[in-house]
Order: C-alpha cells, then structure tokens, then sequence
C-alpha cells in the first residue's frame, strides 16, 4: 500500500521516515519528493508499505503526529493523474474563453480603446 505524507519539515531525512512507518510493518520504499531546480525538499513524500493492514496502522499511528514540530498528514496516495500534452491550460475568468483577451470583459482589450480585439481596428 502506498501512502501519502505531507506536511514534512526540511530537515526530515528518508532514513527517519524508514525508522518512523517500519514499526507498522514492512517497508518496500519511501521517497521524499524534492524541487527538480533547487534540490530542496517539497515538504511531502511517499512511502510505500509491505501490506494494506500495515500501511492502514501507520496512517492510524501516524496521522496528525508530530516529527521535527510538524504535523504530518498521512493517508493512502491516490493514483497519479494524467498531464496533458502541449502545457497549454486556457486561464478561467472574464475573457470567455478566448486567448489574450480578445473580446470579453477584460480590462485590458475588450473596450473601444483600440486594445486587442477592440472595435477601431484591433486585434492582430
């Protein structure tokens, strides 16, 4: 079973997430995620456990316990979601969908002030 730990302090180390969940039962792995720029610690990490029964008594021994003044938030992990190819993502608000403010309510280009899609002779 794998699980989910969030609200990790910087300074916990994999090693210490071992000794912490190993006495529920047995370990298969535990990877604390880091920032693939900095290298510096996300503050969540996974481990994943040897059974459903010890990985259900870590997170009834461990959620909302304490290590280095954190309160750790243990649960079972969900399953990774699916990226969209092309990382464009239409931003939600005003402009209607439309890229760039063209048309729409926006404040920047749907007014008579010329800017994109304006009505005097706008747009692109």
């Amino acid at each position: 079973m794998k699980l989910y730990v969030g609200n990790l302090a910087g300074s916990v180390t994999e090693q210490e997430l071992n000794d912490l969940f190993v006495q529920f039962g047995g370990v298969l792995s535990v990877r604390i995620m880091k920032d693939k720029f900095s290298g510096q610690p996300r503050g969540f990490g996974f481990v994943e456990m040897d059974s459903a029964d010890a990985g259900n008594a870590a997170i009834s021994g461990l959620d909302s316990s304490e290590l280095h003044g954190q309160r750790l938030r243990v649960n079972e992990a969900r399953p990774p979601q699916e990226r969209s190819e092309g990382g464009f993502r239409p931003r939600s608000g005003s402009s209607g969908g439309r890229p760039f403010g063209q048309g729409g309510s926006s404040s920047r280009g749907g007014g008579s002030r010329g800017g994109f899609g304006g009505s005097r002779g706008g747009g692109y």
